[in-house]
């Protein structure tokens, strides 16, 4: 079938047109509604998952029962994974493993791709990815039972390729420390990349690991504009900090 007759059989679909002064839709009313309760956080909205079979959306009735709902805040649950090392075979890809200490990252930045993983966890790619976050708190224990399986072949492990493991939760739960003493021990190659200034708090460990050139640490810098990164990135470490 020719493009032509395809787009005859099957024409694009435009959503229609609100009329002058119609009532603002229902995602409108949601975005700000969100606006009064995300102070200090990236997403805009809290939209469902896509995987999810129905979709919520907040709508005030009359009654202004949307004022009253308190602001976000950030909630850990716990990961319970039976392994901590995750593989992919990518041609496109530097590194064919991985680890990453927590789901979610309370850094919020808008440009985050890794915001729809969430929506497997049947949770929004918006706000809850940077609000509702999972730790692997036995990471470490995990790391260095897989370590010791025979027939393990070593190879630069890769820390930060989807959440930040130096995010502000890292500071009491010190899993992503944890890790780096397994590996420290282990003379394991690691890879991290963080735009947390925290990174500095584990220099003991990384700098004995580098004089064995057995790990490397780079830093993200979006911008120096500091009211830039603060809409961009409203918690992650600000931009002289990362310098």
């Amino acid at each position: 079938m020719s493009r032509a007759s395809n787009a005859l059989k099957h024409p694009p679909v435009t959503a229609p047109s609100e009329p002058a002064g119609a009532p603002p839709s229902f995602a409108q009313i949601e975005a700000a509604v969100e606006k009064q309760r995300r102070r200090g956080r990236g997403a805009q909205s809290n939209g469902s998952g896509r995987y999810e079979a129905e979709a919520r959306v907040a709508f005030d009735d009359g009654w202004q029962s949307l004022d009253d709902l308190p602001p976000f805040k950030t909630t850990v649950a716990l990961d319970t994974a039976r392994k901590v090392i995750t593989r992919n075979d990518s041609p496109d890809i530097g590194f064919d493993r991985s680890i990453n200490p927590y789901r979610g990252c309370e850094h919020g930045c808008v440009y985050c791709f890794a915001r729809p993983t969430h929506a497997y966890l049947g949770l929004s790619p918006g706000l809850d990815f940077e609000t509702k976050l999972f730790a692997k708190p036995d990471a470490p224990q995990l790391l260095e039972k897989e370590l010791a399986a025979s027939g393990y072949e070593p190879r630069m492990i890769a820390i930060g390729t989807n959440t930040d493991p130096y995010q502000p939760i890292e500071r009491d739960r010190k899993i992503i420390r944890g890790i780096l003493e397994v590996l420290d021990r282990a003379s394991h190659p690691v890879g991290i990349v963080t735009k947390s200034a925290l990174v500095t708090r584990d220099i003991d460990i990384l700098a004995r690991m580098a004089k064995r050139n057995l790990a490397k640490v780079a830093i993200s810098v979006t911008t120096l504009d500091p009211k830039l990164s603060r809409a961009m990135e409203p918690r992650a470490s600000t931009p002289p900090k990362r310098l």
